[in-house]
């Protein structure tokens, strides 16, 4: 059982993988006030059919907003059609979960894929909280409770070991996604920076890493089933405090280096 209880939630990348799995859990968990705004970068799509049926199954609590973290007019217009539906109560929790890897090294990355990881990996997150962030400013000042939680208002940024800088050198070789890696360790650094600017305004940002995960993105080989790494992302997110602010977790609730 999901221990997120905020009332606004919104997902990026919602239409696949984690996002998708995160979506669906929460709606299955939903309380009465709890809407969940999923976002993708085409709600169209044939890739976007599983949450299109979520979203039916559940008509009240999830609506699917287009978002496209690699296009800032997308980010812009996604914000304000948000904000007018969340009013005055503002976004609770804002997951930035939309990433795309590239395979390569220092000798074989090309230029586009640098670029491409880091406009969806950081850029993408970087202005999607910035567009968001009056709302969830709102939703701080609505809740008229102090300290910081996750159903007060929280960034949580989807990261990944391979964006520890301590973690990854010793798995790069079977792991050669230097884009993707790079990308995450700037994802990183943006959390630590994020929360130091809006810790004033209580609300509570970090990253986490959500384990290898069977998807798309994680292949055949990984381990862990999308269910299980959620069910235990959702766990850490109920549970984050103040004390957790501007840090990087797993989703198992331990503490990943930097």
């Amino acid at each position: 059982m999901s221990a997120v209880k905020a009332c606004n939630i919104l997902i990026t990348g919602a239409n696949r993988g984690l996002g998708l799995e995160i979506v669906k859990q929460l709606s299955e968990d939903s309380c009465q006030k709890q809407h969940i705004y999923a976002t993708c970068r085409d709600p169209d799509a044939p890739k976007s059919e599983a949450l299109r049926e979520l979203a039916k199954k559940h008509p009240s609590v999830i609506t699917i907003i287009r978002l496209d973290a690699d296009d800032p007019s997308s980010i812009k217009e996604s914000a304000k059609k948000v904000g007018s539906l969340v009013g005055k109560n503002g976004l609770n929790l804002l997951v930035n979960n939309a990433a795309i890897v590239a395979n390569g090294t220092v000798q074989t990355s090309s230029v586009e894929d640098m670029k491409n990881t880091f406009n969806t990996n950081v850029i993408g997150p970087l202005l999607i909280t910035r567009e968001f962030l009056p709302y969830l400013r709102t939703a701080a000042k609505a809740s008229g409770t102090p300290g910081m939680s996750c159903n007060k208002a929280a960034v949580i940024n989807i990261s990944t070991l391979g964006g520890s800088i301590s973690r990854m050198p010793s798995v790069y070789e079977q792991f050669p996604v230097l884009p993707y890696c790079v990308s995450k360790a700037g994802l990183n650094m943006l959390t630590v920076l994020a929360a130091e600017e809006i810790k004033a305004d209580e609300i509570l940002c970090m990253a986490l890493h959500p384990g290898w995960v069977k998807t798309e993105m994680g292949g055949e080989k990984a381990p862990l089933e999308p269910k299980e790494s959620v069910e235990g992302m959702l766990r850490v997110i109920g549970s984050l405090t103040e004390m957790q602010h501007g840090g990087f977790m797993d989703y198992t609730g331990e503490t990943v280096p930097w």
